[in-house]
């Protein structure tokens, strides 16, 4: 049985994450949704269908097992629950995920072009962002869709066409900043493109590295390899 106190904590810090969201505009009204597992079993607390981010409270956030079972709750559990239970299974290290609609990543995916790591953030943080396609039928992703991208370990971040944002990580303030840095990447991105469209350029020089260190160590590495 999942531990109470435990069950609460759970719930302040997902409302905690979800009003960021909000007051961030990553999300309005009451699409995407959000999840935590807990530690003292197999199941997570998630935000319910039709709950707005800036809504969410401990009455009416849904305790639901790994298995697909929802404990007793008057609400209707999240369309997306199914790919949120997919990655928890496929993934240990997975103990939060953030998947939002929020608007740059979006408009990046709904035009079918991948958010490119053009900041030393993006490439430290992040590393590779996947586009993840509508399903086969023309609807939102599912854990079909979405399961299979996540299954390489180093994937902390996805795009969803026509869709939004996910971000994971071992806490939910950790898959927040997933989604946080996808939208400011993603605006980088526009004024950059933006900017080069205006001066007649193309493309421009992105950086390989995301930290000093990498960098040092790929040169060392390179200079032996010369001498």
């Amino acid at each position: 049985m999942p531990d109470q106190m435990e069950i609460e904590a759970k719930k302040d810090a997902l409302i905690q994450a979800a009003k960021r969201c909000f007051d961030l505009r990553l999300q309005t009204n009451a699409g995407g949704n959000l999840s935590v597992r807990l530690s003292s079993s197999d199941a997570i607390v998630i935000k319910p269908s039709g709950i707005g981010f800036n809504e969410c409270t401990r009455d009416n956030l849904q305790t639901v097992d790994l298995d697909g079972t929802i404990h007793p709750s008057p609400f209707t559990p999240s369309k997306d629950l199914g790919f949120h239970l997919g990655l928890y299974r496929i993934r240990p290290d997975i103990r939060a995920i953030v998947h939002c609609h929020s608007p740059w990543a979006t408009g990046y995916a709904s035009a079918g072009i991948e958010i490119p790591c053009l900041t030393v953030q993006t490439i430290e943080k992040i590393g590779r962002i996947p586009l993840i396609p509508l399903s086969p039928n023309g609807g939102p992703q599912t854990e079909a869709e979405i399961s299979p991208a996540f299954r390489d370990s180093k994937i902390v971040a996805a795009v969803l066409a026509n869709h939004g944002t996910i971000g994971v990580g071992p806490t939910l303030t950790k898959a927040q900043y997933m989604v946080e840095i996808l939208e400011e990447t993603a605006h980088i991105a526009f004024v950059r493109d933006t900017l080069l469209a205006a001066r007649g350029r193309s493309a421009a020089d992105l950086p390989r590295f995301g930290t000093d260190a990498e960098a040092r160590a790929a040169t060392g590495c390179v200079d032996r390899q010369l001498a």
